[in-house]
């Protein structure tokens, strides 16, 4: 398989032979002479290396053999240029280049990055239509794709190596500064702070350590967290750090962070694992407000909910239209030093009541399973056994003779079953402290988008240096997905329906299909008019047919005809032109 690129032809005397069959020429390389006692000469051996190029005579296109016996030669890492598809497809490419010019992301990028900006946006771009972050399948969705690289070059999958490799530590930091700059500071706004973990088993990533992750399987794990920005629905930045550290133990750096981007006037809205009294008078000390959630089991939260019971669940005063929710506002101290009163917003839910309690009815039913299984063995059972179970074990031989639930214990959580609270540090109705904590939705579906549809479940990278490029990149792609996101969102919501189309990974399908096809003056041109369902997605993301007329005229220019012309290669190995090899 010969190499879709050019190398200066090798200037060995007398170890280089050029052989023509054909209408082609192929160069030989003499890697050895064995002598034949029979005939009493040296006989050379000699092995294909390259076929001489059709418009250079001085240059070849090499093969695997020259790499094997030129190991140390440079490979250019740009596929010739004239490996392209003869059919683009440049609606996602005009989507995402409209997003990028609307955040001023490439300016950005390029006083980082300088000349490299074009193909860091190109790997976000990968990421985000072909929903797929593996390097070695860049060169497939550049060939039918347009680039934001100097010229539109595609780039081999070992240059998408070395770049990740490569890239220098002090870009994310810059783009993060330069990005949070850019936000208007004296705007109160709401941030939504997130977490989430990712298994990795490579061994030269500093960061991977065994942890606590949700779904536990036994491995590695890395923490990677995003603060949004819950008013106006932009990524702030991001962090990852190592899997052993708990979220409840980060809250305090990621605020500190936050303060140094120059955001004050703000409040952050939070998980029930970033709940401890630490945490909370920090967020005191740095002046922030605080929208968090607490686990309805906790002894301060389940008191009060049985203290205010039957007050509030069915008086429609307390009703919230739209969640279907009943709450009630308490204002009462955190703890007992706490220096001011906290808002605690209760809330009871018919539907999350019915859910709750068949989850535990089924939990305590799968217990009771297995302690009567158990009779009469010797066992070891966990904390939750001894939580609702009295159980009576044999002084000797600690077997289970009995067994029998505390009552008291499963009937009060019963009666805890459909509530849950929000704690607010400001004076707020419980409908829009609900509605806060509701926005966290944005950013978990932050994190699924970026572990299902920009492929980053897995990182497959083996460096450190590899991850933080990746992590870095991802994120940059999260921007412009999420901005496509509330886009098509904002306009179903207009709309009054929800067309399947409407989602971030079928309108992408369906703007692959506006294509340019190259005709026989080898020029690019479009080739049909816009689709209804087309000019529907491109309505919602501020785009009409004189954007796609311009990005065809671009495309079309950078492209050119000249350079897109047949390449002078054929893929046969020289097995195939001469039946030898380097045995032969």
């Amino acid at each position: 398989m010969y190499i879709d690129t050019l190398v200066d032809m090798p200037d060995i005397p007398g170890k280089i032979v050029i052989q023509r069959k054909k209408d082609s020429a192929y160069v030989h390389y003499e890697y050895d002479r064995v002598y034949d006692p029979t005939r009493k000469f040296n006989v050379p051996k000699r092995v294909v290396i390259g076929k001489v190029s059709g418009k250079d005579g001085g240059k070849m296109h090499p093969n695997q053999n020259y790499l094997k016996h030129f190991p140390s030669a440079q490979i250019p890492s740009a596929r010739a240029s004239s490996s392209r598809s003869c059919c683009m497809r440049i609606g996602p490419w005009m989507a995402i280049r409209s997003i990028i010019a609307h955040y001023g992301l490439q300016q950005i990028i390029v006083g980082i990055a300088g000349g490299e900006a074009g193909f860091l946006l190109d790997l976000a771009a990968y990421s985000l239509v072909s929903e797929n972050n593996a390097g070695q399948y860049y060169p497939d969705y550049a060939y039918c794709h347009p680039l934001f690289t100097d010229g539109m070059r595609i780039y081999s999958d070992s240059k998408v190596s070395d770049f990740l490799s490569t890239m220098p530590e002090h870009w994310s930091v810059d783009f993060l500064d330069v990005w949070n700059a850019r936000a208007d500071h004296r705007e109160r706004i709401y941030i939504s702070y997130d977490s989430t973990n990712k298994n990795c088993q490579a061994g030269e990533i500093t960061m991977v350590e065994y942890g606590h992750p949700k779904d536990d399987k036994g491995l590695p794990v890395f923490n990677y967290s995003i603060a949004y920005d819950r008013t106006n629905r932009i990524p702030l930045f991001y962090e990852d750090y190592p899997g052993s550290i708990v979220d409840v133990s980060q809250l305090q750096f990621m605020l500190q962070k936050a303060s140094s981007y120059g955001y004050r006037r703000c409040g952050f809205i939070l998980d029930r694992g970033y709940f401890c009294k630490a945490n909370i008078q920090f967020m005191d000390r740095c002046g922030y407000d605080f929208v968090i959630m607490v686990k309805g089991m906790k002894e301060l939260v389940s008191t009060l909910v049985l203290e205010h019971k039957g007050s509030f669940e069915s008086n429609r005063s307390c009703f919230i239209r739209g969640h279907r929710i009943y709450g009630k506002t308490v204002k009462i101290r955190l703890y007992a030093e706490d220096g001011s009163e906290r808002f605690f917003h209760i809330f009871y839910s018919t539907s999350l009541q019915h859910s709750e309690r068949d989850e535990f009815e089924v939990r305590l039913e799968r217990m009771g399973k297995f302690l009567t299984k158990n009779l009469q063995k010797s066992v070891a059972p966990t904390r939750p056994f001894h939580h609702y179970y009295e159980l009576y074990l044999n002084e000797k031989t600690k077997a289970l003779v009995h067994w029998k639930e505390k009552a008291d214990v499963i009937e009060e959580e019963l009666d805890l079953c459909g509530y849950f609270c929000i704690i607010t540090s400001e004076k707020m109705p419980a409908q829009e402290a609900l509605d806060l904590y509701k926005g966290r939705d944005a950013s978990e579906k932050l994190f699924r988008s970026d572990k299902s549809y920009l492929g980053n479940k897995s990182l497959r990278i083996c460096s450190q240096e590899s991850a933080e490029a990746k992590v870095f990149i991802e994120f940059v792609a999260l921007i412009i997905r999420n901005r496509m996101y509330t886009l098509l969102k904002d306009a179903m919501e207009r709309m009054g329906k929800r067309p399947n189309f409407m989602t971030v990974p079928a309108a992408l399908k369906e703007l692959g299909k506006i294509e340019m096809v190259r005709q026989f003056d080898g020029v690019y041109r479009l080739d049909h008019a816009l689709t209804k369902t087309q000019k529907v997605i491109m309505e919602a993301l501020g785009l009409d047919k004189n954007n796609v007329d311009e990005t065809a005229l671009l495309v079309s220019s950078a492209l050119g005809s000249e350079a897109y012309a047949a390449i002078d290669c054929d893929v046969e190995t020289e097995e195939d032109e001469y039946g030898e090899n380097e045995d032969s």
